[in-house]
């Protein structure tokens, strides 16, 4: 089943995603959502795999968000009962200069609008994201070396890159699983996991793309080639201003290769978020 999702969203990928000459060969570039400026890099496999993050256990109850406050002032709610709210549940609020003013001209009582500025969620800085890589087939090394994945974040992009010889050197935490989705043949499946945090400082819709690449050294996905280009896939998340949980996931597949059967090509991910 694992390689079969692999190759499904590999190939969704591959007929999306435009393929372009690299940066600086002369072709034309490839005009992808990322700024051209300032970029920062990022080493993940010096994230501890050991330190999970936390799931967060869901009450019955979430957090109040603007929408929710200003529909309950508006439909008669005493400035009172909203404040127990808030004290009760918290608010997942934009209790900026900006949020508030908002607030308030959509009729929200001023005690209700200083609630939010006390009980609000802080506002989200970075968020969480849990890598897992798995290696379908008993293979040593992988063709294409270095994973990267690509984050927008207002003028900055931001790089992080995982060196894979090195991290399948080194002693991580991770399991043995089996894939059996071959009736006649049984595949043995390692699983690598490591967590960190991604900071991000604008909110809203965020692009991101994830390619594996043989350059140790690329700074900007323009830089792919066209090889790495047609298997990477890009996604869309959108970023809260503030949640109780702010948890993504990125899962990359790499299979043994079919001629050179002591590597491992890059198959396709997928990456997923979720808010609370």
């Amino acid at each position: 089943m694992i390689a079969q999702f692999l190759a499904a969203t590999l190939a969704l990928a591959t007929s999306q995603v435009p393929v372009a000459a690299p940066a600086g060969r002369g072709g034309p570039q490839l005009s992808l959502p990322f700024p051209s400026g300032n970029v920062q890099t990022y080493n993940i496999i010096q994230w501890d795999p050991n330190q999970l993050p936390r799931l967060y256990e869901r009450s019955d109850q979430l957090p109040l968000t603007d929408e929710e406050l200003t529909k309950l002032s508006q439909a008669g709610f005493e400035p009172a009962q909203l404040v127990k709210m808030i004290e009760e549940r918290r608010c997942a609020c934009d209790a900026s200069a900006d949020g508030l003013i908002r607030l308030k001209k959509a009729g929200v009582d001023k005690s209700v609008l200083a609630a939010v500025s006390r009980h609000g969620l802080a506002p989200n800085r970075a968020l969480d994201l849990l890598v897992t890589l798995d290696f379908t087939g008993e293979s040593r090394t992988a063709r294409e070396a270095f994973l990267y994945f690509f984050v927008d974040d207002g003028d900055v992009t931001r790089v992080f890159t995982a060196n894979i010889p090195e991290l399948l050197q080194r002693r991580n935490s991770h399991e043995t699983m089996v894939d059996r989705s071959d009736i006649l043949v049984a595949r043995t499946v390692r699983r690598v996991q490591l967590a960190g945090k991604v900071p991000l400082r604008t909110y809203g819709p965020h692009k991101v793309l994830v390619a594996a690449s043989g350059s140790p050294t690329l700074t900007h996905p323009n830089q792919l080639n066209p090889q790495e280009l047609a298997k990477a896939q890009t996604y869309t998340f959108d970023y809260p201003r503030a949640s109780l949980q702010s948890l993504c996931r990125l899962t990359a597949g790499y299979r043994r290769d079919a001629v050179l059967a002591y590597k491992w090509n890059f198959e396709g991910s997928r990456f997923e978020c979720e808010w609370n």
